[in-house]
């Protein structure tokens, strides 16, 4: 089978692989349909990120047709279409039970989160819970539904999860730092809880645009305090909550900016940055939370559904398509701001 594989800071390339074998009784086999570049790959593909020369991709997010079971697999078939989650609940533990399932506490050390989804097939690992079963297969739906389904992988839930940890009420004034495919999703979902003003924080004209599309009522282009201050110009004081999409130590600093004082910021931009001591907030009464998304949780209790019902559209976050030989254009156009998130067509045949 073909895959991706990392060389190098700024270069992925395809090749020829043995298909991934039944390894556990959890596992599952699945041939990838579509799959997609995250954002966080391209901490790796842009600045190499400690990851090593030659080794397995980090792409985390799929949809496919089930191929092969483990024997302990009474949730999915061979034939079920399937969303194949970055993170691996087993549903029965404290933390997933609490509605956690992004940090599970059986799965620790790494073994929670995906790696290796842009390729042809892929063995997921303790699958009898995490994996989402879509009604149907891939040629029942439009190719718009399909990149919907598809960011119910991991960005429409990161995006959920953000509005979640920072509690997110009916008629709040939310900020969204980032406007990549994360950010749009937690415009979405920050409608979906019902706030009364969602700003985006945004230099781009393209991501603005979509924002606004998605139920933001305004976007600042302005950062640092000069960002900060025309947040407080428009709501007329401090946001109640702000949701942190990027990772970055700015990025942490204008959520906690833009609050006031007993405000909530949910972080999910995977953290690079190490010196922000939570004592920080203690002087404004901050509340912070955030991590690592509970993606079966929320899809299986009511994303999966609005996305079949049609309330929400979080597809519309993949702007550019591309077929696996093409996959490390697909990293540079998201590196370099050509597309907001890039779609792998992996296979058309069902």
């Amino acid at each position: 089978m073909k895959t991706t594989i990392f060389e190098k800071a700024g270069l992925v390339t395809v090749q020829e692989v043995k298909k991934p074998k039944l390894q556990a009784e959890d596992d599952v086999i699945i041939k990838i349909v579509r799959a997609c570049v995250c954002g966080s790959d391209l901490w790796s593909y842009g600045h190499g990120d400690n990851k090593e020369a030659h080794s397995e991709n980090t792409g985390h997010e799929a949809i496919g047709i089930v191929q092969e079971i483990g024997s302990a697999i009474t949730a999915v078939k061979p034939g079920d279409f399937v969303i194949a989650p970055f993170t691996h609940g087993c549903g029965e533990c404290d933390a997933c039970r609490s509605g956690f399932d992004g940090t599970c506490d059986r799965h620790l050390g790494g073994s929670n989160w995906s790696n290796g989804f842009q390729s042809e097939y892929i063995r997921f690992h303790y699958a009898n819970w995490a994996l989402i079963k879509i009604p149907g297969q891939p040629s029942d739906y439009t190719e718009g539904m399909l990149k919907s389904l598809l960011t119910l992988a991991d960005v429409m839930p990161t995006g959920y999860h953000a509005a979640r940890c920072a509690n997110v009420q009916k008629g709040d004034k939310v900020v969204i730092i980032g406007d990549g495919a994360v950010g749009q999703c937690a415009v979405i979902a920050a409608k979906m809880r019902g706030a009364s003003q969602i700003i985006l924080m945004s230099r781009h004209v393209d991501r603005q645009k979509l924002a606004l599309e998605l139920g933001a009522t305004d976007v600042i282009a302005e950062r640092g305090e000069e960002g900060i201050a025309k947040v407080r110009e428009i709501l007329d004081g401090g946001a109640d909550a702000a949701l942190e999409c990027v990772g970055t130590e700015s990025a942490i600093d204008q959520a906690l900016g833009v609050l006031h004082n007993g405000g909530r910021v949910g972080f999910v931009g995977v953290p690079h940055y190490n010196n922000r001591p939570l004592g920080s907030t203690f002087a404004q009464n901050i509340s912070v939370a955030g991590g690592s998304a509970s993606v079966t949780t929320y899809d299986k209790q009511f994303l999966l559904k609005e996305v079949l019902e049609g309330n929400i559209n979080p597809g519309r976050v993949f702007t550019q398509t591309y077929d696996l030989e093409n996959i490390n254009q697909a990293y540079q156009d998201m590196q370099n701001r050509k597309t907001i998130k890039s779609m792998i067509v992996m296979s058309e045949n069902f």
